[in-house]
């Protein structure tokens, strides 16, 4: 894992990318990479990549990508107008975890939120990830509020 590099996602790493949450049953949400599902896939692809307050990355151990995570900046009134950053869609493959991927990606996370001046980070996680919340929780979050979604 010494060659493991972050990088911002490329279009080719699209379908390694929904591949990762293919593996997730309970966040997978129905993803899979098909010919029918493609277009859908690379038009929020195209979406992330134009916009500048979002951020599509790839953790790359040799030539396969093992990980990824999307950021979202959102400027805020509160905390006296401090830049916040949404961790989503944190992924490592499913046989690679546990090897101190999530950790190094992690890390990057924070590494990119304090370069573009961000005060604080955030990111929801199911209810039964136990594992996750304690992941979380070892790097130096805390639980702080009740999430909500509402289906359109």
């Amino acid at each position: 894992m010494s060659a493991l590099e972050f990088r911002e996602a490329r279009a080719e790493d699209l379908e390694a990318i929904i591949r990762l949450h293919e593996e997730d049953e309970l966040g997978a949400h129905g993803d899979v990479w098909s010919p029918e599902t493609r277009p859908a896939y690379e038009a929020a692809f195209a979406a992330i990549a134009k916009s500048p307050e979002n951020m599509l990355f790839v953790a790359v151990d040799g030539d396969e990508v093992v990980g990824t995570f999307q950021l979202t900046f959102i400027p805020n009134l509160t905390g006296r107008g401090a830049l916040r950053v949404k961790v989503e869609s944190v992924k490592v493959k499913a046989a690679r975890r546990s090897g101190g991927i999530g950790a190094r990606m992690m890390a990057h996370v924070e590494s990119v939120a304090r370069a573009r001046g961000a005060a604080m980070l955030e990111l929801t996680s199911n209810k039964t990830r136990k594992d996750a919340h304690r992941f979380y929780e070892r790097l130096g979050f805390s639980r702080s509020h009740e999430g909500f979604k509402k289906r359109l």
